[in-house]
């Protein structure tokens, strides 16, 4: 069982979080979560680009064009897709149910799922734990609510950060799930930030889409994606600061919170890969563009070559290099420089003959692999783990 960071108890002022078991999983462990807002917030949101798209998923994407949410209702071990017009329905109940019980807009309320495709929504079963979850919304009970929202994880993945907002401190908060069925491009993941911080909704966004492109558009574990990804962020102003705005001297302190939040995800997402030994960063240096250096750094993470030979414990660079030259990227082959955990193996193209040294490198939890490419000064970063026999025996029988 692998252990994620020590989880403090978090107040956001004005949320309220709930994580209960509903019934949904046989195991009997949590699998209904609610986040609750005492307001009305400003909300922003990205969604799989898969074409595939489970119900809340499309009832979320239809409905954010109010831009305003008041409660997020999540359920995992049942993923609501490929459902038809039953599971829509069965979406809608719950959203009914969960408003009603409330005592809000049903246009408030979204729901998220998470779990095996194509089974039989359990609409009945979470209506009927709607009072009791209800009953469970606490200020201190984020971390349920981070663990109900769990599939194949092994940890509840939870990050927090406060900022000074015009003298004032706020906080913005984040719990994500994901573990399998991971790929770029909105990860195979569910993720949700709550914050107390009063931002305009056309900060909000554009906010949220960088943080996600420098973390979770940066992060693999399989190249698999799902049906169901969903990042949502609700902002409920409950600090009463000065309503930050693009233009706002706050708007890069915000930003840059929210970005090692989602970093600090995405790299939680990473190390709990299913079956995963060890954590990857990816580093790639030096190069023209940050879209070339992040082409590349995702083409070394995407390459099961790369991730199994950092489970063998193989400093076969000549897989790195492989997977530079693939990337689409134009680079120079007699300026790469290629290091595993600071150790060089790879200089201006050429093999240092330092693999004993990197090998034992290798052996570390966390392995970084570094790229300068020699030809530019832009970077980016890319994350991933190894794979093992262990993902393996967990996805060959997941469904059943």
């Amino acid at each position: 069982m692998k252990r994620g960071p020590a989880i403090r108890n978090i107040i956001i002022p004005g949320f309220r979080f709930a994580g209960i078991s509903a019934g949904i999983k046989k195991s009997g462990n949590r699998d209904l979560a609610l986040i609750y807002s005492e307001s009305p917030a400003v909300t922003a949101g990205l969604f799989t680009t898969n074409r595939i798209k489970a119900a809340p998923v499309k009832l979320a994407i239809k409905n954010l064009s109010s831009k305003k949410a008041q409660a997020i209702i999540i359920n995992s071990g049942n993923a609501n897709a490929c459902t038809g017009e039953k599971g829509m329905k069965a979406a809608l109940e719950v959203i009914s149910g969960t408003a009603h019980e409330l005592g809000i807009s049903p246009g408030l309320v979204y729901s998220s799922s998470t779990g095996i495709i194509g089974r039989p929504f359990p609409a009945d079963t979470i209506k009927k734990a709607l009072p009791g979850l209800i009953r469970k919304l606490n200020r201190l009970s984020l971390k349920h609510t981070a663990s109900a929202i769990m599939t194949t994880d092994t940890f509840a993945k939870i990050s927090f950060r406060q900022v000074e907002i015009a003298g004032k401190k706020g906080t913005i908060a984040g719990i994500a799930k994901g573990a399998g069925m991971i790929c770029p491009h909105m990860a195979t993941m569910l993720c949700f930030i709550v914050t107390d911080i009063a931002i305009n909704p056309h900060a909000l966004d554009p906010a949220l889409r960088e943080a996600a492109n420098r973390s979770f558009n940066m992060l693999s574990v399989d190249n698999d994606m799902s049906t169901n990804d969903t990042i949502m962020m609700m902002a409920n102003g409950h600090l009463n600061n000065p309503l930050i705005t693009k233009s706002s001297p706050y708007y890069t302190n915000f930003k840059r919170a929210l970005n090692e939040i989602t970093y600090d995800l995405a790299r939680m997402i990473a190390e709990d890969g299913e079956g995963a030994t060890k954590l990857i960063e990816v580093v790639v240096k030096g190069a023209r563009s940050s879209s070339d250096a992040g082409k590349i750094a995702l083409s070394i993470a995407n390459s099961m070559l790369v991730k199994t030979a950092v489970y063998g414990r193989d400093p076969n660079w000549g897989r790195i290099m492989a997977a530079i030259g693939y990337s689409g990227v134009s680079v120079k082959e007699n300026k790469i420089d290629i290091s595993i955990n600071k150790v060089k193996l790879v200089s201006k193209g050429m093999g240092t003959t330092r693999e004993k040294a990197a090998r034992n490198a290798l052996s570390s939890k966390t392995v970084i692999i570094t790229i300068d490419l020699g030809t530019g000064k832009e970077n980016a970063r890319a994350l991933t783990c190894d794979l093992t026999e262990g993902y393996i025996k967990i996805n060959a029988h997941y469904g059943t």
